[in-house]
């Protein structure tokens, strides 16, 4: 018995250690940049995306970095406390919902899937995210301001709530009319699952 344990706590070990060594150079971004172009592309022109998307352009292009410091400060507290009119209000459009499914659709594969829009803020989310303003961060200021084409693969990263290894791929959104750029999306995807 005691045998059998340590064996399979080897075997752990071994697994956990050769997915340490192919996260710190995403081995992975072959598989996620096809996941991405084969899969999430595609529903990324969704009239449920690009429409949402353009709606909270709208909403919020006249938005000052004050506004959105203050946006921001409140949906952290709502997401702490476990939602508020802010959260709630993106947590229960209609695009969150459409990324809920596109979430449980992919089997795991997905651990969380957000529309930002032209400044970076949550449009929808499959899941709450810990802050609403994402323009800071290499998801949205390698995709959305780099233009239509633009894709980001970030680090593989051991993801604590989920107790998985995962990597954030973000890519542009653009408008299929126009085609020009008007947000960006992040899947987080499992790499144990590729």
């Amino acid at each position: 018995m005691l045998g059998r344990m340590l064996k399979t706590i080897s075997v752990g070990v071994l697994v956990l250690g050769a997915l340490t060594a192919a996260a710190s150079a995403n081995d992975f971004a072959p598989q996620i940049t096809k996941e991405m172009n084969e899969k999430i592309k595609p529903w990324l022109s969704d009239p449920a995306v690009v429409d949402a998307i353009k709606a909270q352009n709208a909403k919020t292009g006249g938005l000052s970095d004050a506004d959105i410091d203050k946006l921001d400060k409140q949906w952290r507290a709502e997401a702490k406390s476990g939602g508020g009119p802010l959260v709630n209000e993106v947590m229960g459009n209609a695009l969150s919902a459409f990324l809920k499914g596109k979430k449980d659709a992919a089997g795991g594969l997905y651990s969380e899937i957000f529309v930002m829009d032209a400044k970076g803020l949550n449009v929808g989310a499959s899941d709450v995210t810990s802050d609403y303003m994402q323009g800071d961060e290499g998801k949205w200021q390698k995709t959305y301001p780099v233009g239509p084409d633009a894709m980001f693969i970030d680090d593989v990263e051991y993801d604590e709530s989920s107790k998985a290894f995962q990597s954030q791929v973000s890519a542009t959104v653009v408008d299929p009319a126009t085609g020009k750029a008007i947000g960006a999306v992040t899947v987080g995807i499992n790499v144990e699952k590729l």
